[in-house]
């Protein structure tokens, strides 16, 4: 007999003996034997609100409210004495009291409405409460979602939502109104308030009260119909219902869910914009995506989304999408078949590399494309064309810090999960704007810090969220961050917080390193930072003293011309405070697109094969040609170039051929005057994108991909994870996935590898490089994932470095630097130092979130902030034209005046505008990676004498609203009213309560 698991309890559910695991919510613990206990307000992602009155059981001759039990040994719980049978329908009236049941023509019929589901289970009668409508019009201000009073039950699920999991707490519930609602920042329209739209309100919605606006009005056979015509309906079966029962309604309403049923697909996919790697279920009608539907069980994400995630998905439809192949002539693009345009690609590509060399060619893979289009990107360039110059958009961003960890620690990745993030005693944030870049990440630490203490370092010159709820905040000068870190390194050793312990077993150059700090004095770091010696001790003392710290930065550090040394130095700091190895530490890069981690993952790196092993080491190529079939000879041995001297050499005519997949290059590269020129000296171009971007402008032949919706395959987010995504629709006219483009290439350049299936690239991938040993699409199917390394068991990695580092010795190094001053600073012809990045609200060059008139509205305008002193001293208010003025070009842009900024230090959205903000950026770079030093641009401001335009933010932006912050829902408010009665008692007002 096999012995039960030392956390199993058995319990007695009705007389019936249930085994499963301690702890275990009674909800959940039944769920998993197939007993649905009623309820309404529980949800496994919130725990127990206690506001719907529809769960209780009997304990021990006591009533309890069963989503507040969790399951222990020997428990005994009765679901079917009459006086719990009772108090689970008086709860159920009171809800019903407040919801007026029309569910046939309700949009929410779809199968997950809570509140339906319960009622039909537990065959209420009637709606024994007279429903009567609420005092409050129906809220339509938000693009997004409705919310409906009169369907709103008060159960508190979206409060506590976005109280406790977004805490972006907009939403608010007063029990002791006279007729209590959901408040919007107390009392604002939706669009008026502090939303910031991330949905998660309207997913744990039980009703219909939060409904997506693309749920409506055409959800359902019935649902379309004017409501001239609806509301007569509505009310004939409420009529109806109290001479027949509700029986045969929700009988009716039953039929209808099930007709709708086929017609929706639910499919689950993995987010196309930041590298969080959100997954949820996309629910669509043919073409109409209905909505976006997360669940408890995405490992990244769980029911998190943000404004993009949930509702930014208008460009899959948009009449903007490439859908066709394209080849220019005379001056001009022409539509074009497949055959002809891969046979000329084809045809092209080889005669370049016959007649100048592998080298002449270069290749850009996608970092939103998927794993295996990444793979089969660096596979054409190294195997067929027979050069490394191969890379992906992190050239421009992570790099450094991929460099950074090399040096210390040596993966290339998240040293842990976010959950990590989550346990962390403290966690430092530097030069990320994680509210706005990485928001669920952001979301699960202001939980965190929140509801269990954590503590929240940030180090940032402008005063984002994360700065304004930080219980420390710094804001140095730019480019001192190296300083700064090296100076509390400095600290931890001279006062005895350097984990010696830990250096003495696991690390390496210690001696040498500590001796390389003793420049980096409080004194030095004051001066240069322009921080407090106070405020560096109270910092310092914070992280030496804490059990255990994670570190996250992005591209406020790496964008500059010694980013990979200032990635050095913070994880240096790590490696002497031996915050490295065990749960809640680790250092951790944000990676900004969807797959720009797997891009790099899988050898879109000019210097590295899949796994990040070197071109250079003789063993790794002799396995790679083995894998692949050739001899090694064939694979070239010589470091390539990356995105930045690809588009160097281009101008120097040396580069004669381009292959460009899904990267905007030409708006996202520095200086994109001299990008632009060097796109129009190449011999021959290619770019296959789902637009015509600016890139593909430049192109000879422009080659219509797919979306990720559109296809099947595998990204990598921040942490590791690799998960997959299913194909929700099928591809938009004669556009392809890109992994079927770059087969049907290579076979027509000699090379028929003959996949069907992305899961086959995977295959071969993983039975050639170790890191990915165990990686199948069995062992990621549905809902799982795998976190590399992997074992060819299957075994993976959500915590790195538990048993040693990844180097020969497997011990970690501490890595002496020196500062150096940065390459492009503010002078007396060029005053500002120009801060640049990322909004909510957009991404990138916004050839997706500006397809869509939704997304667009909620910040169409550019604009450069300037700090409140600087605008009184210019005389400049919102919507001021000003002239900004680098050393290479300038633009006209409106002026926002906002303390985010201060002082002489200005920041510039980076997705509008063309060409944008890279025509004032140089190519003054990192010289270890080559990453364009973005965060380094000096620039003139001058006020042009020009009529004020409108405020380029909206004054109803969530910028500008103001939170109202509580515990979540205020249940015992509703348990004091003095007509608040414990179920089985009848309610006498139960639309109040």
């Amino acid at each position: 007999m096999a012995k039960a698991n030392v956390s199993d309890c058995t319990i007695v559910y009705d007389g019936e003996r249930l085994t499963g695991k301690a702890g275990t919510p009674l909800v959940q613990f039944l769920e998993a034997h197939d007993i649905d206990l009623p309820h309404v307000c529980y949800h496994p992602s919130l725990g127990p609100l206690e506001t719907c009155d529809t769960c209780w059981v009997e304990i021990d001759g006591e009533l309890k409210r069963g989503c507040t039990i969790r399951a222990e040994e020997g428990l005994a719980v009765s679901s079917q004495d009459d006086f719990a049978k009772a108090a689970r329908e008086e709860g159920m009236d009171r809800l019903l009291g407040k919801h007026e049941l029309y569910c046939t023509v309700c949009e929410n019929n779809t199968g997950d409405c809570t509140l339906h589901n319960t009622m039909v289970d537990m065959q209420i009668p009637i709606q024994r409460y007279k429903f009567q409508r609420k005092p409050y019009e129906k809220d339509e201000s938000s693009p997004f979602y409705t919310y409906d009073p009169d369907q709103c039950i008060l159960c508190g699920r979206c409060v506590e939502a976005c109280q406790n999991v977004e805490v972006n707490e907009t939403l608010t519930i007063d029990y002791s109104m006279d007729n209590p609602r959901v408040l919007w920042d107390g009392g604002e329209k939706i669009d008026d308030s502090s939303c910031v739209h991330c949905g998660h309100c309207v997913t744990v919605c039980p009703c219909n009260a939060l409904m997506e606006n693309t749920m409506q009005p055409d959800a359902g056979p019935f649902t379309a119909m004017p409501q001239s015509l609806k509301r007569p309906m509505i009310d004939i079966i409420k009529t109806l219902e109290q001479t027949v029962s509700a029986t045969p309604v929700s009988g009716l309403s039953e039929m209808d869910m099930h007709w709708r049923q086929p017609e929706i697909k639910r499919t689950k996919t993995v987010c196309t914009y930041c590298g969080v790697g959100c997954s949820f279920e996309m629910w669509t009608r043919d073409r109409h995506i209905l909505k976006v539907q997360p669940v408890a069980e995405a490992p990244a994400n769980g029911i998190s989304t943000c404004i993009k995630g949930k509702f930014a998905w208008d460009f899959v439809n948009s009449e903007k999408r490439l859908t066709m192949p394209l080849i220019r002539e005379n001056g001009r693009f022409r539509e074009a078949g497949w055959d002809e345009a891969l046979d000329l690609v084809a045809r092209r590509l080889i005669e370049t590399r016959d007649k100048y060399g592998a080298d002449s060619l270069g290749f850009i893979g996608s970092s939103k494309a998927s794993n295996e289009e990444a793979y089969l990107t660096q596979k054409i360039a190294r195997l067929i064309i027979g050069t490394n110059s191969v890379d992906n958009s992190s050239r421009y961003c992570q790099n450094p810090a991929t460099k950074g960890l090399f040096r210390t620690v040596g993966y290339g990745g998240d040293a842990g999960s976010i959950e990590d993030i989550q346990k962390a005693e403290v966690v430092v944030i530097v030069g990320s704007n994680t509210a706005e870049n990485h928001p669920v990440i952001a979301s699960r630490i202001k939980a965190a810090q929140k509801l269990h203490g954590q503590k929240v370092i940030v180090i940032d010159p402008r005063k984002h969220e994360m700065a304004e709820r930080a219980d420390i905040y710094l804001k140095p000068k730019a480019s001192t961050d190296l300083i700064l870190a090296s100076a509390l390194s400095r600290y931890m050793f001279d006062n005895g917080y350097a984990d010696q312990q830990f250096l003495d077993k696991w690390v390496n150059q210690v001696d040498e390193y500590r001796e390389s700090l003793e420049p980096f004095t409080l004194e030095f770091a004051e001066e240069k930072t322009g921080i407090s010696r106070q405020e560096l001790i109270d910092t310092a003392e914070m992280i030496g003293k804490a059990g255990s710290v994670s570190l996250l930065w992005a591209m406020g550090i790496t964008q500059h011309s010694h980013g990979s040394d200032t990635s050095t130095a913070l994880s240096n700091l790590l490696v002497v405070t031996g915050n490295y190895g065990k749960p809640g530490t680790g250092g951790y890069p944000m990676r900004g697109h969807n797959n720009v981690q797997g891009a790099s993952d899988f050898g879109c790196l000019r210097n590295m094969y899949p796994g990040y092993e070197k071109v250079t080491d003789d063993s790794a190529r002799e396995r790679w040609a083995k894998g692949w079939g050739v001899d090694k000879e064939r694979l070239s041995d010589k470091v390539g170039e990356g995105n930045f001297l690809m588009v160097q050499s281009a101008e120097k005519e040396k580069l004669k051929a381009m292959y460009v997949i899904g990267e905007e290059t030409a708006f996202s590269d520095a200086d994109s005057a001299n990008v632009h020129s060097a796109f129009e000296k190449l011999d021959f171009m290619v770019v296959q994108d789902i637009f015509m971007s600016r890139t593909a402008e430049f192109a000879d032949v422009v080659l219509p991909g797919c979306p990720s919706v559109e296809k099947e395959g595998t990204f990598v987010n921040t942490e590791r994870r690799i998960q997959r995504f299913y194909e929700v629709m099928p591809p938009l006219g004669d556009s392809r996935p890109d992994w079927c483009i770059l087969t049907d290439l290579a076979a027509r350049m000699g090379y028929d590898w003959g996949y069907t299936h992305p899961s086959q690239i995977m295959e071969e991938c993983a039975s050639i490089s170790p890191l990915f040993a165990g990686v199948t699409y069995e062992r990621l199917e549905g809902w799982k994932s795998l976190q590399w390394p992997v074992k060819a068991d299957g075994s993976d990695s959500p915590l790195l470095y538990t048993e040693g580092f990844h180097s020969e010795d497997g011990k970690a190094s501490l890595y002496p630097l020196e500062w150096k001053e940065p390459d492009e600073a503010p002078d007396e012809k060029y005053r500002f130092s120009l801060d640049n990045g990322r909004m909510l609200e957009h991404f990138q060059a916004t050839n997706q979130t500006g397809r869509g008139p939704r997304i667009w509205d909620e910040a169409p305008g550019w604009f450069v902030e300037v700090s409140p002193e600087l605008a009184a001293e210019k005389g400049i208010e919102d919507g001021t034209w000003v002239c900004l003025s680098s050393r290479r070009d300038s633009i006209e842009v409106r002026a926002l005046v906002t303390s985010r900024v201060s002082g002489d230090t200005l920041f510039l959205p980076i997705h509008q505008g063309k060409p944008g903000v890279n025509a004032l950026t140089g190519e003054h770079h990192d010289p270890d990676v080559d990453t364009p030093a973005y965060k380094e641009t000096a620039v003139n401001l001058e006020v042009l004498d020009r009529e004020k335009g409108e405020p380029p933010l909206k004054r109803n932006n969530y910028r500008y609203g103001h939170r109202t912050p509580t515990q979540g829902v205020p249940v015992e408010v509703k348990w004091m009213q003095k007509d608040y009665v414990e179920p089985p008692a009848q309610q006498s007002n139960p639309r109040k309560m």
